[in-house]
């Protein structure tokens, strides 16, 4: 059985255990325990028949701007639509919280293409969000990360 749940301060540790590889990589940014914490109700979890197969993060830059971050699917789970449930969950909260966009950067641009997201500069990504957190990045400042943004207008 498959259940889109939000975390707790618990889950914290399969969390990072799910997500080593790819910080090791470079594909995600890699964020502590605290941090992990500090943000834990922007987080959206899948579990399978209980145990975890994936979350990512709805963090929110501004009144009109939020971005999913730390997007992952374990690989036994990929194909299955876990993804594009996780970027379901985030955009309906989005919606509830009045958002007007949502920015992804990612390696993987086709998934976002066909759930509506259009590819965007990195030139519009607000400032905040490359001082914060692209900065932390091993590959820091030549990005090969694609740019993507979700509107949210009452058309989609």
């Amino acid at each position: 059985m498959i259940e889109f749940v939000r975390p707790t301060l618990r889950d914290i540790p399969a969390m990072q255990r799910l997500v080593a590889k790819e910080v090791e990589e470079g594909v995600i940014l890699r964020r502590s325990d605290d941090e992990v914490a500090t943000n834990i109700r922007s987080y959206h979890l899948a579990r399978v028949d209980g145990r975890l197969a994936g979350y990512g993060a709805l963090h929110i830059h501004s009144p009109r701007m939020a971005e999913i971050r730390s997007l992952i699917v374990a690989p036994e789970y990929r194909g299955k639509h876990l993804g594009e449930g996780l970027v379901a969950s985030a955009l309906e909260e989005a919606r509830q919280l009045a958002v007007e966009e949502v920015l992804v950067l990612t390696y993987l641009p086709e998934f976002f293409r066909k759930l509506g997201f259009e590819e965007i500069a990195k030139e519009s990504i607000p400032e905040q969000k490359i001082w914060t957190d692209c900065i932390k990045c091993i590959h820091f400042p030549n990005c090969h990360e694609t740019s993507l943004v979700y509107r949210i207008d009452g058309s989609d």
